[in-house]
């Protein structure tokens, strides 16, 4: 196979960015997958190049280098970014892939755009697409591993690539790393609710704690597990054996359900600081909570006496919420979190609007079939921007005040100070930029307002018609900048209902669908 020239870009965000919270953190927001595939293609003996897009960067001097292939991590919000890129480089002959989370959602659109579309990837499917480097004459090859790849490049393998990564991080770098596949539980709504839970070899995880050790002081690892913690007592006894008490931070994604009192005295020990709860929803996946058949206030009271206990073990809580659910009726689940956060004021909580990507879960295809998918544009896309699923108990008007509400509550004023009150030392300071720099509510209530005078987005929403309102068309515009001209018209809008209709394929400079 003849040596080529290899360009792995991560878009960890969908365009470029000023915000302080963002120059912070952005590049602690790469993903484990780009880099294991930067590896595997050394390994595989090319010539690779690794770039973490944090929103910084000059894009045009980053396409403008020569290479033969290039791989481009996203997701969906990120999605008309990748497309624009990749348009660029088919143009002059280079062979595009797309893989992470929009590839596995919308594999049909995005195989519009790109030579090759990655599903679950392991080094043979790599191994494949090096050696094909076949350009698509129309649609793009999908390709998919049987299952996850029973093992991933680790710390010590993807070092190079982390490295890089962290240099964009000026105060606050956290190194990526991830020990299992998949999660046992099957909340409908989320991607691996259908992937066979799959950890990873512990061993291997020694070796990586020890070589890290040897590179950063004192470092923080981030954990992307879907739910951390499933194996607890492998996963500590790993750390417990390689790292000397005091030598390493750590944080992670878990479910309350796993988080009892004596585990977070066990995880305060060994270096944890930060922990990422999914509440979800205060009528349902009492499973994932371990609050049983209790709902609405019992379950409030239950979740904020339990979060309460994990900030005295751990500094950093950041509480998940699902606006939108099936199961919310009126103002009763927006006021039962405004109590939680009352109750509760150390955590910081995260919203996401109810979004259907794709096809990838079970609950997606039963809205699709119900007609109850909106085509948003994808950069919209990011559980903060947009609800594409229409509300089952909530007029369009009604949710967005909903949202803009709890999370203007959440960030402002008096539960901002109480936050600031409860937390010390490094948290205190990151959830203050946090909050400070959030502009969602603002957004929320344009779109509220938007949604009360604006016919063509009110005619969208309710699946009058399909073409892209000015209201979106004009900020998809502004957000990509110079990339806009390379932004394939085509792609404005997609096929929401992907389960049985797949799109045919777009020419590499596609003409307008849509008037813009």
């Amino acid at each position: 196979m003849a040596r080529r020239r290899v360009t792995v870009l991560d878009l960890v965000t969908r365009g470029p960015t000023k915000g302080l919270f963002s120059r912070i953190m952005n590049a602690n927001l790469a993903s484990v997958m780009p880099q294991a595939i930067a590896a595997w293609c050394e390994e595989l003996g090319h010539d690779v190049r690794y770039v973490c897009y944090t929103g910084r960067e000059d894009l045009n001097a980053l396409i403008s280098d020569e290479t033969d292939i290039v791989f481009i991590g996203a997701f969906t919000r990120s999605a008309f970014t990748a497309y624009a890129i990749s348009n660029l480089y088919r143009k002059r002959g280079v062979v595009t892939v797309l893989g992470g989370p929009h590839a596995r959602c919308y594999r049909e659109d995005a195989a519009r755009y790109f030579d090759y579309v990655l599903g679950f990837t392991d080094k043979t499917i790599i191994d494949q697409v090096m050696r094909e480097m076949a350009p698509a004459l129309s649609v793009g090859q999908s390709l998919n591993a049987k299952a996850q790849p029973q093992a991933l490049p680790g710390i010590a393998s993807r070092w190079k690539y982390i490295e890089a990564m962290l240099a964009k991080a000026p105060f606050l770098g956290i190194v990526p790393t991830i020990g299992s596949m998949g999660c046992p539980y099957t909340c409908s709504f989320c991607i691996d609710a259908t992937v066979d839970y799959q950890p990873f070899s512990f061993d291997d995880l020694r070796h990586d704690l020890k070589f890290l050790l040897t590179k950063v002081k004192r470092p923080i690892v981030g954990w992307h597990d879907p739910n951390f913690g499933i194996r607890f007592n492998d996963y500590l006894a790993a750390i417990e054996d390689v790292v000397p008490p005091g030598r390493m931070r750590f944080i992670a994604e878990s479910s309350l359900s796993i988080l009892s009192e004596d585990r977070l005295k066990r995880l305060q020990t060994n270096g944890f600081v930060g922990m990422m709860p999914g509440i979800e929803s205060w009528f349902e996946l009492g499973n994932k909570s371990k609050t049983g058949k209790n709902v609405g206030v019992e379950k409030v009271r239950q979740v904020a006496d339990h979060v309460n206990t994990i900030l005295r073990h751990i500094p950093f809580v950041q509480t998940n919420f699902v606006l939108g659910l099936d199961s919310d009726i009126g103002s009763e689940p927006f006021e039962h979190t405004k109590r939680f956060l009352d109750l509760s004021p150390g955590s910081y909580p995260a919203f996401s609007m109810l979004t259907a990507y794709g096809s990838a879960a079970p609950l997606n295809r039963e809205l699709q079939r119900a007609g109850r998918v909106v085509p948003v544009p994808f950069p919209f896309l990011d559980g903060n921007h947009a609800m594409n699923v229409r509300p089952l108990n909530y007029d369009w008007t009604e949710i967005y005040a909903h949202a803009a509400d709890i999370t203007q509550y959440a960030m402002k004023g008096r539960r901002m100070l109480r936050r600031w009150q409860a937390n010390s030392g490094t948290t205190r300071w990151v959830n203050l930029i946090r909050s400070s720099s959030s502009k969602r509510a603002k957004f929320q209530r344009t779109m509220h307002e938007a949604l009360k005078t604006d016919q063509s987005l009110r005619r969208f929403f309710d699946g009058v018609t399909r073409e892209i309102p000015s209201f979106y068309v004009s900020r998809v515009r502004a957000g990509l900048g110079p990339l806009w001209d390379a932004l394939p018209r085509s792609a404005l809008i997609h096929n929401e209902n992907t389960f049985s209709q797949p799109l045919s394929g777009a020419p590499i400079s596609g003409p307008a669908l849509i008037a813009v």
